[in-house]
């Protein structure tokens, strides 16, 4: 267990300086500029600032769209509800960077699992972590599968996508939410669809982003997209996240990194 520990603890030695997310941003910023790029994710949602010109309708709502792909990143790319703690500026890369659940967890929440969970090159999860979770639906004629790509098809070469997003806090706790019943998947009025996402876990909060992950610190996202995320973190069992890695359509079997919060607010759509 201590060679497991030590592993999962490993991504959290390296931490880059405030100047050197300064000048990403400031990058991002420079690469963007009078290119007509649209609003951009992930963003603080306790902010209504905004002032980016791009203006698009919309997706309708997930239940009229196809879900074409579900992945999750460590730690929240969105600021917000209950995941205001940031985690600190990680490796510049996605790595340990982003926000994290704001409550408290138990000690037995916490415990350690005897075996690696949803491991990668960065180390694997633990009790405790914090995960945001995709779900990203698509108004083309798709089905669910690996990467964005799964959302796209040579009908449409620009449809509607739309990302319900959940915020999730691993615990050791065998009563706790199973992501397996969480992202499962069935046709549903000739949609595809993950049947049992959360209800309970606060009114999502709407606006108009891109997508997002760390390839695009320093780039604009070009695609358009309607998020909806939800303020409340719910609790899921850590093993059952586990067992999601080991196999599923989507073939994810780690976290993905996260993309720096925007904060410019040429980058930013308005909110109400």
């Amino acid at each position: 267990m201590s060679a497991i520990a030590k592993e999962n603890h490993s991504e959290h030695q390296t931490s880059i300086a405030d100047n050197v997310i300064a000048t990403q941003r400031e990058n991002l910023a420079i690469s963007t500029k009078g290119r007509g790029f649209g609003p951009q994710s992930p963003r603080d949602l306790n902010s209504l600032v905004g002032t980016n010109p791009i203006n698009f309708s919309p997706a309708p709502a997930y239940t009229e769209m196809n879900l074409c792909n579900i992945h999750f990143h460590k730690n929240a790319e969105h600021s917000g509800g209950e995941f205001t703690t940031y985690a600190g500026n990680g490796n510049g890369q996605g790595v340990t960077s982003g926000y994290q659940y704001s409550g408290k967890l138990t000690k037995a929440e916490l415990m350690t699992v005897d075996h690696a969970v949803c491991s990668s090159e960065h180390g694997a999860l633990i009790s405790g972590d914090t995960i945001e979770v995709h779900y990203v639906y698509s108004s083309a004629q798709v089905s669910p599968g690996p990467t964005l790509g799964a959302c796209l098809n040579e009908a449409i070469n620009n449809p509607q996508l739309r990302v319900e997003t959940q915020v999730f806090v691993l615990v050791n706790d065998a009563k706790a939410l199973d992501f397996s019943t969480l992202t499962a998947l069935d046709i549903k009025n000739g949609l595809h669809q993950a049947l049992n996402m959360l209800s309970n876990s606060g009114e999502a909060i709407q606006y108009l982003g891109s997508t997002t992950g760390p390839s695009y610190n320093q780039v604009g996202s070009l695609f358009q997209v309607s998020w909806s995320v939800h303020p409340k973190v719910a609790k899921v069992n850590i093993d059952t996240v586990g067992n999601w890695c080991e196999g599923n359509v989507f073939k994810e079997d780690h976290a993905h990194g996260v993309r720096n919060l925007v904060t410019n607010p040429a980058l930013l759509s308005p909110m109400k």
